[in-house]
């Protein structure tokens, strides 16, 4: 009933989104333009009903005919070209998601790697145009809110999402995400081209029980890296809001945070329109149980500067019931609900939905959509985005020759959750066929699986497919698949019949199989099967698609063939499978090594499948490539010594084998239509490779801390704190250009020039870098730190001499003393080069600046200000606001004047002791603070304790036991 409901409510708002404005409408001082924003906004709210109000609060705003207001909706995703969007009008599934056509960039990586904001800008430019196309064609289904860019900081790149952000770097994050969100927004200074939402605030940078688990963010690593991301695209108005992440952090979950107005409002002096994520406002009565009832939760994310709820898909009716039933109980007033309309309808305006025309966008067609200027583009910043890892000479190829290019991903492209559909493709094998003479395939297995009797799985012939079943004794081509090996034993099976990948064919548990997929693909993911030995030469096949958001498996997992031949999903376990004998029709490697073995050069494509290798709500458990894949390259490179690697993916890479015997490798995330051109362009040498990795790429899985620890700074995450050897830098990418670097000159402030010469015969560019660090410090501080960096064009023999301005204020970081941002005094050795681990002049600088005194413990302080701990976790004080250290563990408080302290008092909830300690966690204990209990963990009351000793400059220990949050403490 309600679905029947809402799609004729759908239809309604449909039409009203043509309706002409009403008469009476068009002389209100809102429609006037000549206005301020301000003034506009305030006339229209005071128009509107409480009715309306609430009802502009959900992700699908109404039209409200009789104001001339059409429906609004937010949330056109557009990462790396305008992606997909959701459709009200669909049926009979209105909410299903449409995918854009268009042009289509590399993933966001893959934007950063080019080191290159004013590209960025462009292609952020040619994204808010054809959101802007896609508008004007359908504005239900396409709206100007763009949800995009994302810029969590790739600290683990095992994270499933790695291909969305930027960097590990949030300087670097700052400056592309800034870019790209400010070519969006358009330079109009009153006006939006588009209305950018940076995704997701704050610390989501893992899918496991990503609704669940809790980031502990220490203050440091809160205020100087994950929040140092956020804050450069939102102070310099390039963006227009935040949008809340699934996770908790600090016990509290994002979408309760107060940092949405404490903290992100304070960043710019312009109005922000912030948003939930998808269903998160459920969480909190759901998987998180933070709040009983949803009234008391949607009352909570208001009041913490969330405006919009994504949430029920395209049904707003919980939402607005959940409102009104806060407004009646006083958990909200209508001023909240104006708080948040106000900011709603500033967006609005500000995107010309209310002027003559649309505004200064208004006029911005389909025509624009894959334009030839934006192809262009497209093959241009793919091109850029290469970085070549490593070259012994074999690069760029000679012109002359045969190439035999091989590879499970030279003749496909894939794309992504985020991404449009590719308008065209140009494959890595068509790309450097055009340029070179090439032979090759794609390296992978062909198979046929038969019966013990004898009968052979058949596939259908045409477009659609068909059902898989057992029939005849030969293999013929309908009953042969391409095996493409994933890793970690996951394959996807395409069958030779018709081109197609094998897919469950329903959800019911005893589904069947079908070959119909284009490629890998949608949220549920069903084309992935592992075979297992059965003994005597027989395989059985285990279906391990994505189930559920949680994985969920069975009853049945296993492949069995029923009495009537159809195969199906029928067996929970191997014992009731099904077993096949798995026929090799030929080899993949087999194939390579003969096509390799003659050639003058070898190219091996191989990578990742991003709906499989790690996505949304999956993370890797390995950065290693495919076992096949590596097994494939080794073979190769036997047959053909002068072997080329090419990595298409998404992550950093274990290449270590590949690093110490492989000529040439190049990386590449999956780049869009103009992958196969921008690949072939750097491999023939037409593009001189600048591209630079924005992460550092480690040598093993064993390098990395488990992917839920958020402290960079304890664990030594990122190339700001690791302390080993990575297999790339961050920073790293080679050229076919050699480059000098003069003497550096550097004035106070720091102003920094460096001359740098190109000393090769070919033009190139020079991704030069400015790393500080700070010799002396009270806090442990980076190795490095990137301040600065320009890539610079250069011509033969030609130098230019590159200048760099960093204000002193940026070398502050936070002081955990006095809760506030420092400079110190003292010597800071400025670095320059290509990487971080290549720099080519140093210098150092005098700053003048301030000396951390010894810590006050007289004063109240928050026990969440340590500076060292182990064992303890961060949660939340209440529910509104505040940051607890919750036991059993301890923290530390380094170089503390105690002043003859003859009593602690601290404020804690629950039950447990806090032992007062000095010099370390089993030092001179000088007293001991017990709480027998409180009514909840929110609840806090005062406990207190006499001390003995406790005099002179100590480091104070706080050992904590039992189930006890300690708020704050003093020691008087």
């Amino acid at each position: 009933m309600r679905r029947r409901t809402f799609l004729a409510v759908a239809g309604a708002v449909t039409a009203a989104v043509a309706a002409p404005v009403h008469a009476s409408a068009t002389s209100y001082p809102f429609r006037n333009h000549r206005l301020p924003v301000r003034v506009r906004v305030e006339d229209l709210l005071a128009r509107l009903t409480l009715p309306e109000k609430v009802s502009l609060l959900h992700q699908y705003q109404p039209a409200i005919p009789r104001l001339g207001m059409a429906l609004f909706k937010t949330g056109t995703e557009a990462l790396h070209g305008i992606a997909w969007s959701t459709d009200i009008t669909s049926t009979p599934d209105p909410g299903a998601v449409r995918t854009a056509v268009a042009t289509v960039f590399p993933q966001a990586v893959g934007l950063a790697t080019t080191w290159d904001a004013a590209l960025i800008r462009r292609v952020g430019s040619v994204v808010g145009d054809e959101i802007r196309g896609y508008h004007s064609d359908n504005p239900v289904v396409w709206g100007l809110n763009a949800w995009a860019p994302v810029v969590n900081l790739l600290r683990d790149p095992r994270w499933g999402r790695n291909e969305e952000g930027y960097s590990e770097d949030p300087y670097l994050t700052g400056v592309i995400s800034t870019a790209y969100a400010g070519g969006m927004a358009g330079d109009d200074p009153r006006h939006l081209k588009t209305a950018p939402t940076l995704k997701h605030y704050l610390a989501n940078n893992n899918e496991i029980r990503r609704d669940r688990t809790s980031s502990n963010l220490r203050p440091r690593v809160k205020h100087e890296y994950d929040e140092a991301a956020f804050k450069p695209a939102i102070a310099a108005d390039a963006a227009t809001g935040v949008m809340a992440a699934y996770n908790l952090a600090n016990g509290r979950p994002m979408t309760v945070s107060p940092d949405f107005d404490d903290v992100v409002r304070t960043w710019t002096d312009q109005v922000l329109m912030n948003v939930t994520d998808a269903g998160n406002p459920n969480n909190l009565i759901g998987s998180q149980a933070y709040f009983a009832t949803l009234a008391e939760a949607d009352a909570a994310t208001l009041k913490a500067g969330l405006d919009s709820f994504t949430v029920d898909n395209t049904n707003a009716t919980p939402t607005v019931d959940a409102v009104n039933t806060a407004l009646a109980q006083g958990l909200l007033a209508e001023s909240d609900v104006d708080t948040a309309v106000r900011r709603i309808l500033t967006i609005r305006f500000r995107l010309g939905e209310f002027d003559p025309g649309g505004g200064p966008y208004g006029g911005i067609t389909m025509d624009v959509v894959n334009s030839p200027a934006h192809r262009q583009l497209a093959r241009e910043t793919a091109g850029k985005a290469v970085v070549l890892l490593k070259n012994d000479g074999a690069l760029p190829l000679r012109p002359a020759g045969t190439v035999a290019v091989v590879g499970p991903l030279a003749d496909t492209l894939y794309t992504d959750w985020y991404s449009g559909k590719l308008p065209y493709e140009v494959t890595p094998r068509a790309g450097i066929a055009a340029r070179v003479t090439v032979t090759g395939s794609e390296a992978v297995d062909r198979i046929a699986l038969r019966t013990t009797d004898g009968r052979y799985v058949t596939a259908g012939s045409g477009d659609g497919g068909a059902e898989l079943v057992t029939s005849g004794l030969s293999a013929g081509t309908e009953r042969q698949f391409d095996v493409f090996d994933w890793g970690q034993g996951v394959v996807t099976l395409r069958s030779v019949a018709n081109g197609k990948y094998v897919e469950r064919a329903d959800f019911g548990q005893t589904s069947a199989f079908v070959n119909r997929a284009p490629q890998p693909r949608d949220w549920f993911v069903q084309q992935q099967f592992t075979f297992e030995d059965a003994g005597d030469g027989a395989v059985v096949v285990k279906y391990v698609g994505y189930e559920t958001v949680n994985d969920w498996e069975g009853p049945n997992n296993y492949l069995t063939v029923a009495a009537d031949g159809r195969v199906l999903l029928g067996s929970p376990d191997a014992a009731g499978a099904t077993p096949f004998i798995k026929e090799t029709v030929s080899s993949g490697i087999d194939d390579a090594v003969a096509s390799v073995a003659g050639a003058d050069a070898a190219v091996v494509v191989v990578g990742s499948m991003p709906f499989i290798n790690g996505r949304e709500d999956h993370d890797r458990t390995t950065m290693a490539l495919a076992e096949g894949q590596s097994a494939l390259i080794r073979a190769v490179h036997a047959a053909n010594p002068n072997t080329v690697v090419v990595v298409e993916n998404s992550y950093p890479t274990t290449l270590t084998w590949e690093q110490d015997n492989i000529p040439a490798i190049l990386w590449t995330t999956h780049a869009g239509q103009e992958t196969g051109h921008a690949i072939a362009d750097v491999l023939v040498g037409d593009v001189n490779p600048a591209g630079r990795l924005t992460q550092t790429w480690y040598r093993s899985d064993a390098d990395l801390p488990d992917i839920l620890e958020y402290d960079i700074i304890k664990a030594r995450r990122t190339y700001q704190y690791f302390d080993g050897d990575p297999l790339y830098p961050f920073g790293h990418g080679l050229s076919y250009s050699t480059f000098r670097y003069g003497r550096l000159a550097i004035e106070s402030p720091l102003k920094v020039s460096v001359p740098v010469t190109n000393t090769s015969d070919r033009a190139g560019d020079e991704v030069v870098q400015l790393y500080t660090h700070q010799r002396e410090s009270r806090d442990p501080r980076p190795n490095l730190t990137l301040r600065a960096f320009q890539r610079v064009h250069l011509r033969p023999g030609q130098t230019k001499t590159v200048r760099f301005s960093v204000p002193v204020q940026d070398l502050a970081h936070w002081d955990v003393t006095r809760g506030r941002w420092v400079v110190e005094g003292g010597t800071y050795d400025v670095l320059v080069g290509a990487s971080s681990a290549d720099i080519r002049q140093r210098g150092t600088v005098r700053v003048k600046g301030e000396t951390i005194p010894a810590r006050d413990l007289s004063r109240t302080t928050r026990a969440v200000d340590f500076d060292d701990y182990t064992g303890v976790s961060l949660v939340d004080t209440s529910k509104e606001r505040g940051d607890s250290v919750g036991g059993p563990g301890w923290v530390s408080f380094h170089d503390s004047e105690l002043r003859r302290a003859r009593t602690f008092t601290a404020r804690v909830a629950g039950a447990g002791a806090i032992e007062i300690r000095l010099g370390g966690p089993t030092g001179k204990r000088v007293g001991t603070a017990t709480s027998p209990g409180t009514a909840d963990k929110y609840t806090y009351t005062s406990v207190s304790t006499a001390l003995t000793g406790a005099d002179g400059r100590h480091d104070v220990f706080l050992v904590i036991t039992g189930d006890l949050r300690v708020d704050t403490f003093s020691l008087r």
